[in-house]
């Protein structure tokens, strides 16, 4: 059943609110139209002397509320041939209150979180079977998740202290993240806790000293936020002042400020007055929840933040590796919300075949995180979303997910898509097409093979691991060296899409930074920095060219801070970035030892020798018919002589490739004053004469 609101507004008469006709109402319709405005705003100019009577006594829900009953009335007695169920004429009102609300801005109070406590602790009746329902493989977790939660309700605590400080730790991608907004939505719901979200604090934007008042203005913005879970993460990226901090807080419910603040326009202002009014000496952490997650063990966290800190906490609570039956479960839930978001948003009908299932379980190994099927469902969403956007001349909106050969496929009527092509381009996972760019380089046959040889490494390790067995890690941090143009940038380049194709590393981008992206130029802003460039190359490779330039000598303070930053943060993230640093084999000895942790990151030095004559040789080949020319064959027994004996004099100077480079561009110049000359000459092809080999 549906109502008018034609007749809603034509029985607002009663307690002296005006009646409107339903001339009155088309009126307003017409002059909304015309106008603009609000419905009741456009009948209210319509009827003034109505307007003044409803003044006295306003529309508020509830008038709206007995209008729509009487006009439901006047309905049911002319739909008397219609029979309506109790179900359908509630269901109605509902939906008739949410527009009410929504048109004229009147929102239903939000109901009181409940405050006894024995009230309170019948809301946890059920509680874990419910996010059963949602979380799945982590039972044991989620009944010690509850517990912490239910825990401030039956136990004794001072007024000013968190509701409970709970640290949140197990594997990676295991589920820690989505059981707590699972079970904020069910607390709110249960009128525990009033605001469903979590604020997060992400501790690694705190790296020094110099954070601790951008610190101290986001800390003061959650606790005084209507969140009630405040979350931190990346405890050991923090330093040390602000974690002394946090454990005040959890130690004793309050962290007291060495200097005294007010709130000025959203900011926290340091005021030297010390009767200053409203003045903040303290952060209280009353009727917060406090969690701290991390991947880290809890003797880990001990380390970090210390004994007191950890004997403070109210309850640590593990996920579990996940096992096979909770990735199906998992998988399968994702399913239903993939084929139901693709219904929604792209109109495509989806069908799953168990082809495609079996692709999606196999990109997570057995025993390990989720991130391989969940970034596999991620990726089917992109897909589906870039064939809605390319392709409107598809002859059916009914597509099948299948797997042919180890490779995801849309099949459309008679047409089969690969998904991978519908991906990004240069991170779609295409293993052979990057080898084939990798075979295209001329010479570097070693190098080759090293990377090359990554590929078998990790498919056996991939293989045992889904056998059960113990699989090892080798460290994938490099050190290319060699002289200038030797093809260092370029192999990089191809590293990170080769891993990224391979399965090694989850983004596959490069990241190219020199001292400058690394080093600040104050004190306090180079730590920042480097976290900043670390954080961008997160999922594939940061690459450092001319890395010993980042060392010049023990007064060179800055680029010192930059170097055991990196070295800090790559022991953080070694699970997915690869760090290849690049430049002279002699100055990179030199660099190495300049911190001691930085020899044993990168045990994997490739050296990248001078080409020879003959590989410059192709490479010019290869790089004018890129260009659109051709050198002549006649020429090429004195290039290859010039070659040959710049290699052998003067190759660090040369430049390598980028001589080849130079001596083509010398040459289209040449031959174009050449043209001029000889107007039919062919336009493509370079001639002896046109090289100038005499330098």
């Amino acid at each position: 059943m549906s109502y008018n609101m034609d007749d809603i507004f034509s029985n607002l008469g009663s307690a002296g609110r005006p009646n409107y006709t339903l001339e009155e109402i088309e009126a307003a319709k017409k002059r909304q139209k015309k106008y603009g405005g609000t419905f009741l705003e456009n009948l209210q100019a319509i009827a003034p002397e109505k307007a003044k009577a409803q003044a006295a006594a306003p529309i508020t829900l509830d008038t709206l509320r007995d209008s729509a009953e009487k006009a439901a009335k006047a309905q049911a007695a002319l739909e008397k041939a219609t029979t309506h169920t109790a179900e359908d004429i509630s269901a109605s009102i509902k939906e008739l209150n949410a527009s009410i609300a929504m048109d004229f801005g009147i929102k239903e109070p939000v109901p009181e979180v409940l405050s006894e406590p024995a009230k309170v602790l019948d809301q946890f009746n059920g509680l874990t079977d419910a996010l059963r329902k949602a979380v799945f493989g982590q039972d044991d977790f989620l009944k010690k998740l509850v517990i912490a939660f239910k825990r401030p309700f039956v136990s004794e605590r001072d007024s000013n202290d968190a509701m409970n400080s709970i640290f949140i730790t197990g594997p990676a991608c295991t589920g820690k993240h989505y059981a707590l907004t699972v079970l904020a939505e069910e607390l709110s719901k249960r009128r525990i806790i009033k605001n469903p979200g979590i604020c997060t604090i992400d501790l690694s934007l705190y790296p020094t000293a110099n954070e601790e008042k951008l610190f101290l203005q986001d800390l003061y913005a959650a606790l005084q936020s209507d969140s009630s879970l405040i979350a931190f993460e990346n405890i050991e990226a923090c330093h040390i002042s602000m974690l002394t901090r946090l454990s005040d807080l959890v130690s004793t419910g309050e962290c007291r400020l060495a200097e005294r603040y007010i709130m000025q326009n959203g900011q926290l202002i340091n005021v030297a007055n010390a009767f200053a009014g409203n003045a903040i000496g303290s952060f209280e952490a009353k009727g917060k929840y406090l969690l701290f997650i991390s991947s880290k063990p809890v003797d880990k966290l001990a380390g970090i933040m210390g004994a007191p800190f950890v004997n403070a906490l109210g309850d640590i609570c593990q996920t579990a590796a996940l096992d096979e039956e909770a990735v199906k479960k998992i998988s399968a839930e994702r399913e239903k919300q993939l084929i139901d978001k693709c219904k929604k948003q792209l109109n495509y009908d989806i069908t799953v075949e168990e082809s495609f299932r079996e692709y999606l379980l196999s990109l997570t190994s057995k025993g390990r995180a989720l991130s391989g099927v969940l970034n596999g469902y991620m990726d089917t969403v992109k897909a589906l979303t870039e064939l809605r956007l390319e392709r409107d001349d598809l002859q059916t909106n009914a597509l099948t997910l299948q797997c042919d050969d180890g490779k995801p496929v849309i099949v459309a009527g008679e047409e089969r898509i690969s998904m991978n092509a519908l991906l990004p381009g240069g991170y779609n996972g295409e293993l052979d097409s990057v080898k084939a760019e990798m075979d295209s380089i001329v010479g570097l046959k070693e190098v080759k093979d090293y990377i090359y040889s990554l590929e078998e490494y990790f498919g056996v390790q991939k293989r045992r691991r889904e056998a059960g067995l113990k699989a090892g890690e080798v460290n994938k941090h490099m050190i290319f060296t060699g002289n200038p143009g030797t093809g260092k940038t370029t192999i990089a380049r191809i590293v990170s899409k080769y891993l990224k194709a391979i399965g090694v590393l989850s983004g596959g981008q490069l990241v190219e930074v020199s001292r400058a992206d690394l080093v600040g130029r104050y004190v306090g802003h180079t730590a920042p920095l480097v976290n900043q460039v670390v954080k961008s190359a997160l999922g594939g490779v940061l690459f450092i060219d001319e890395a010993y330039s980042l060392h010049r000598g023990r007064e060179d303070s800055f680029g010192l801070e930059a170097i055991d930053t990196l070295v800090k943060a790559i022991e953080d993230n070694r699970d997915d970035l690869i760090v290849i640093l690049a430049g002279y084999s002699n100055e990179m000895q030199t660099f190495l030892e300049s911190n001691s942790g930085l020899k044993s990151r990168f045990p994997n030095i490739i050296d990248f020798p001078d080409y020879t004559g003959e590989e410059l040789l192709a490479i010019g080949k290869l790089t004018a018919k890129s260009k659109g020319y051709k050198i002549d064959e006649a020429a090429e027994p004195a290039l290859l002589s010039y070659f040959n004996m710049v290699q052998a004099t003067r190759a660090m100077d040369a430049g390598n490739g980028r001589l080849v480079r130079n001596k083509l561009e010398e040459a289209i110049l040449n031959q174009s004053r050449r043209l001029v000359a000889e107007p039919g000459a062919d336009m493509s092809l370079l001639l002896e004469m046109d090289f100038e080999l005499n330098d």
